[in-house]
């Protein structure tokens, strides 16, 4: 293989010689090897997709230089109108400017196409004009005749206003605006890269998000930059148009009066026809792509398009009412077209009724995202007449419902639910919902995230039914290294407690996180502590998220698969409010309610014993036994059980019985000394590494469920029921209450 090497002469000058051993022949098959290795290499980098704005350059430049027939002008005119009307619907349907970053060029590129079809259609008009109308082609010949009537004054008087408009109104505006947004954008770059800095020195964002600002920044400048010199594109092709139509008309006339011998007037019917059908073909489109210019750079970049803007903002009551009177006023003017008139009057004001009736139009999304969490203020009304004008009555609509579930944050919190400075709260909490829907067998409801003002900075609130069950205190920039029980070292940082279980923890720098993590902490960052104490919240209060709402669509999804299974007990054997109280009985005991079959085969055969949730809720629990043990131990494990003294547990079942189920009186001294022993055999056990289940007699199950709920969170009750038949079980502790001292 050919080689070169490179020599610097005591000159300084570098001189290119040939290996001695490599021949003239050689060095030219080599140079052509190399040529086309690297031809190939370029096409690999471009691939078949990337030749489409190269051969289109081309095809221009060949429209320039080589007669084309009329059937393909035809062809390229309808594909120079389908480019300008592709073009006008993504800047209509973009959100923001820089979504359509491509505009310069591709505008470029319209512009120098339909340039390109002047010429070439130039040179067919002048060259075969005389021939008729369609020398040119069809689509020439339907707009110089269909389009304006065959009157080629028409036509020219046509042709002069979209010159007007497209020039003096649309291309000027556009032009000024791009200049000027050019200019403020240029003089702003400074401040929001020093914003930047400062957010990512402040830890409210990473280096990689940083980076992904500054880049938008720069392109933001670029694509205004570019869009100021696009608009002169279409500023010079609306005087090229006016230009090029002159000429035709002057040239068709000498042509077909000098060289082929038309009569004046022929001539000019003929040519300015052709000519005036030549330039409103290409007027069309260069229209188009005039507004498309001017609805790009006018954009305001907000989060909707330009449809969704126009929807929300022109649907004013008021607007619509007042200019349907004054409209309906000139109806009955003598002379007007009454009907006409007063029609459209009173469509008009039966709109804004209509809009007013119904209230303002929010802005899809504005309320929530994909996971259905909405971020707002809490509350922040104005004083009542701050504006000066008297106070409106009180109504329903002044009575807000209170959010389901709420999260409310204090200011200093905001940016953990700012998605562009890194905020992930948002997506954990809608991890949240997902793994809890999942987990417990029905869909949570969307989370509201607010922010309030009467909390302090970094403290957040978590709200179930407009009630505060859980407050936390966050601080942003820094990670939470909690300990889960044993470390081997201490951190450096602000000592506090996590604020789901309530366990040691310390605020750390994030460039001590794997630091931390080879002590043994368990390290999150704050929207993952505030996901988890949400969740924790959530699971032990599931039963008040589940509904009359929430039962029925269970019900309509089981039904879907067996109709008749739910038919034959809702409404005939049990109503909707006991079905939904059964539910929120097994969600208060931690039981899922995944298994909609099962319970629904249950309840239907228990229906004609007893109507009352509670005992129905005790005949569910055995059925899904299964389901109960699932999270206590792994598949064929043994199940590790305490179980009550035998006299203990006698006795306790003659109170029970003695109440009648009602309320149960125990001695509170025997009470304190019960569950204490509890609390003391239950530590134990799980200090073995096994999860504290208590095992007692159906009759006691239900009323000791309920007085440890409380008082030993981490204990399971469970009857022997409950325990599958060939689930293997060994006591290893048992419940004894010492003697009175």
């Amino acid at each position: 293989m050919a080689r070169r090497l490179l020599k610097r002469d005591p000159s300084g000058l570098t001189s290119i010689s040939r290996c001695p051993f490599e021949s003239p022949r050689t060095l030219q098959n080599t140079m052509a090897t190399l040529s086309l290795s690297d031809f190939r290499q370029v096409l690999s980098r471009v691939g078949p997709t990337g030749l489409g704005l190269p051969a289109l350059v081309l095809l221009i430049v060949a429209m320039l230089v080589v007669p084309l027939p009329p059937l393909l002008l035809d062809l390229f005119f309808t594909f120079n109108i389908i480019v300008s009307l592709i073009v006008i619907m993504v800047a209509i349907g973009t959100s923001k400017p820089l979504e359509f970053s491509s505009f310069p060029g591709i505008l470029l590129l319209a512009t120098m196409l339909r340039l390109a079809l002047n010429v070439a259609s130039t040179r067919v008009v002048l060259v075969e004009g005389h021939n008729g109308h369609d020398a040119a082609g069809k689509v020439i010949q339907a707009f110089g005749e269909f389009v304006i009537g065959g009157n080629y004054v028409v036509g020219f008087i046509i042709f002069v206003i979209l010159m007007i408009v497209n020039f003096v109104v649309v291309t000027k505006g556009a032009g000024r605006v791009s200049e000027v947004i050019a200019r403020f954008t240029l003089d702003a770059m400074p401040g929001k890269q020093m914003a930047i800095d400062a957010d990512l020195s402040a830890g409210l964002i990473d280096q990689a998000t940083a980076k992904r600002r500054r880049e938008e920044v720069s392109q933001e400048a670029d694509f205004f930059g570019s869009m100021d010199g696009a608009s002169k594109f279409v500023r010079g092709d609306a005087i090229a148009g006016l230009l090029i139509l002159i000429i035709n008309i002057v040239g068709g006339l000498a042509i077909g009066v000098a060289q082929h011998d038309l009569p004046f007037s022929e001539a000019a019917r003929i040519y300015t026809l052709l000519t005036i059908g030549d330039g409103l073909v290409a007027q069309i489109p260069a229209l188009f792509l005039s507004l498309a210019t001017a609805i790009v750079v006018t954009r305001v970049t907000t989060a909707e398009t330009m449809a969704d803007q126009t929807k929300t903002q022109l649907a004013n009551p008021g607007a619509l009412m007042i200019s349907g009177v004054i409209l309906g006023l000139i109806g009955v003017v003598p002379g007007m077209p009454h009907f006409m008139f007063l029609t459209l009057a009173a469509a008009t004001t039966g709109i804004g009724y209509y809009l007013m009736k119904r209230g303002p139009l929010k802005p899809e999304g504005a309320t929530g995202g994909p996971a259905g969490e909405g971020v707002g203020p809490a509350g922040a009304a104005g004083a009542p007449g701050a504006s000066g004008a008297p106070p409106a009555d009180l109504g329903w609509d002044d009575v807000e419902q209170v959010d389901l579930i709420g999260i409310e944050i204090g200011y200093g919190l905001i940016p953990l639910v700012n998605a562009d400075s890194g905020g992930q709260l948002m997506a954990r909490v809608k991890g949240v919902r997902k793994k809890l829907s999942a987990e417990l067998g029905f869909l949570i409801q969307p989370v509201r995230i607010r922010d309030s003002l009467g909390l302090n900075p970094d403290v957040y609130h978590i709200v179930l039914n407009g009630v505060v069950r859980g407050k936390g205190e966050i601080k942003v920039g820094k990670d939470l290294a909690i300990n889960p029980g044993q470390v081997h070292g201490k951190l450096e940082g602000t000592a506090t407690r996590e604020p789901a279980f309530g366990m040691e923890a310390v605020w750390i720098d994030p460039t001590q996180r794997d630091y931390a993590r080879t002590l043994g902490y368990t390290v999150v960052d704050p929207s993952t502590a505030v996901a988890t104490h949400l969740n924790a919240i959530l699971r032990q209060n599931a039963a008040e998220l589940l509904s009359h709402d929430e039962t029925q669509q269970l019900l309509d999804k089981l039904a879907a698969k067996y109709p008749k299974l739910v038919e034959d007990l809702v409404p005939g054997k049990l109503s909707l409010g006991v079905i939904t109280r059964i539910l929120q009985n097994l969600l208060g005991e931690s039981v899922p309610i995944r298994d909609m079959r099962t319970i629904v085969e249950t309840l239907t055969e228990a229906a004609a014993r007893t109507q009352d949730p509670d005992q129905l809720t005790g005949l569910v629990r055995p059925r899904l036994g299964r389901m109960i043990l699932q999270d206590l131990l792994e598949t064929e494990e043994l199940l590790q059980v305490m179980t009550l003294d035998p006299s203990l547990e006698q006795l306790l079942q003659n109170v029970v019985q003695q109440s009648g189920g009602g309320n149960v009186m125990l001695d509170p001294d025997l009470a304190e000394r019960l569950f204490a022993a509890m609390r003391d055999n239950a530590r134990a056990v799980e200090q073995q590494g096994h999860a504290a289940v208590l095992v007692v007699s159906p009759p006691l199950r239900s009323w000791l469920a309920r007085a440890v709920r409380h008082r030993i969170a981490d204990l399971t009750v469970l009857s022997y029921s409950e325990i599958p038949e060939d689930q293997a079980v060994r006591v290893i502790a048992t419940v004894e209450v010492q003697p009175k001292k």
